[in-house]
């Protein structure tokens, strides 16, 4: 079908097909993208009440200064323990949501035949898709910290970053460290979301590819407390998702975040390659 209606239509690029804003757009307008945008913009506000219910939390550590221990003493540290709270699960949730139910919602929709249909190659559909879904994610990402360091710089003023091994970083090299920690987060979630979204591309059940992909991560995270596992803690994705931990410290250390996102670019090319790979061979019947 696709053929005969490129030999129809005189004019016809397939790098025109479903252009990138249009798929941006369609998604934005989600429901689930404004509940998402929502619930991350309004987390740090509840961790600022909570604080102030609380009362300061320094000193109750023991003398070991953590990130959560220091939460309060700056703009910056606030941003780091919203990052800190929700980089283990929280985080999952939208990158799961953005590029598990992508293709998987047009399928249940009965919609996804008529893309393919219209004519958009199906390669193009799905790279417009992935696109589209890690740029969602990333924002998601940067939202987040973003807030948090307005909220905290409101509520705590702008200082320094309290370092948990001791000592403090100015507040300008501060949020370099942070975006530095921004980024590693969102490389370190690339293999969540290519496991997402090969999922949404076996099945039409859009709940099934996100609740597969968040559960496949929950489990991963529990091999990782295996110790019996030994070394083989070491090919988990999960092993690394806090190594941005380093760039938290008076020296910045690369080896671990250079390690952790090798492991997570290497499953999410293998995933993404299975996805584009099988997608090309489905019978489209929705």
């Amino acid at each position: 079908m696709t053929a005969n209606a490129t030999a129809r239509a005189p004019g016809y690029r397939p790098r025109r097909t479903l252009p990138l804003r249009v798929e941006a757009r369609r998604q934005l307008l989600r429901r689930r993208t404004l509940v998402i945008t929502a619930v991350l913009a309004l987390l740090p506000f509840v961790l600022a009440v909570a604080f102030a219910i609380g009362g300061d939390p320094r000193g109750r550590g023991n003398g070991r200064i953590t990130l959560m221990d220091s939460a309060t003493a700056s703009g910056a540290n606030f941003a780091a323990t919203a990052l800190f709270v929700s980089a283990g699960f929280l985080l999952v949730v939208p990158v799961a949501l953005f590029c598990g139910d992508t293709v998987a919602s047009e399928a249940s929709w009965s919609s996804l035949r008529y893309l393919l249909a219209a004519p958009v190659p199906r390669a193009r559909l799905l790279l417009s898709k992935l696109t589209v879904g890690l740029l969602f994610s990333a924002a998601a990402m940067v939202l987040l910290p973003l807030v948090a360091l307005g909220v905290g710089t409101a509520a705590y003023g702008w200082g320094p970053l309290q370092l948990p091994t001791g000592g403090a970083l100015p507040a300008g090299e501060a949020v370099g460290r942070l975006a530095v920690v921004v980024g590693y987060v969102f490389v370190s979630q690339l293999v969540t979301a290519a496991l997402a979204f090969w999922l949404s591309t076996v099945t039409d059940a859009p709940l099934g590819a996100v609740g597969g992909a968040v559960g496949l991560t929950i489990v991963g995270n529990v091999l990782d407390q295996v110790t019996a596992l030994g070394t083989w803690r070491k090919v988990l994705p999960a092993h690394w998702q806090y190594s941005w931990a380093d760039a938290l410290q008076p020296t910045m250390e690369w080896a671990g975040m250079i390690q952790g996102a090798a492991v997570s670019v290497a499953y999410a090319l293998v995933l993404g390659a299975l996805a584009f790979r099988g997608f090309a061979r489905k019978d489209v019947v929705s």
